[in-house]
């Protein structure tokens, strides 16, 4: 009498393809979320800059005596989750060669957490006075 057959499945051959099966979902969701979270860090970079420009356009067309008074420390956005930190300096004050009062460099910082992460975007341009 053969009590082994030849039909069918063995329970090694089933526990094998459960082990590949298993390692071949895991390194999917893995890239899978990699990507989304990479996506989303540049969504929230991309978004950070966008607000900096903002910013930077919107002193540029302000009066150039009232950006003297524009520093400002780390105050909330409308958007939730963006903080802003501006600083105004007169470029006298980098470069003591130059006449005060005459140009300024403004710069932009936009704060944001990530992944339990403070990241920052920071963007600088230089505005003059009209003569």
């Amino acid at each position: 009498m053969n009590w082994k057959s030849e039909k069918g499945y063995t329970g090694i051959d089933i526990a094998v393809a459960v082990v590949v099966l298993f390692l071949f979902v895991s390194i999917i969701a893995f890239l899978s979320y990699g990507m989304n979270s990479k996506t989303r860090e540049i969504e929230l970079q991309s978004e950070a800059t966008h607000l900096a420009v903002e910013e930077i356009e919107t002193l540029k067309n302000s009066n150039f005596e009232e950006l003297e008074s524009k520093t400002i420390e780390k105050q909330e956005m409308a958007k939730q989750g963006f903080y802003k930190t501006i600083k105004v300096e007169d470029y006298a004050d980098i470069n003591s060669e130059k006449t005060r009062g005459l140009v300024k460099k403004v710069t932009v910082q936009i704060q944001y957490m990530f992944k339990a992460k403070e990241q920052k975007i920071e963007l600088s341009t230089i505005v003059t006075k009209e003569i």
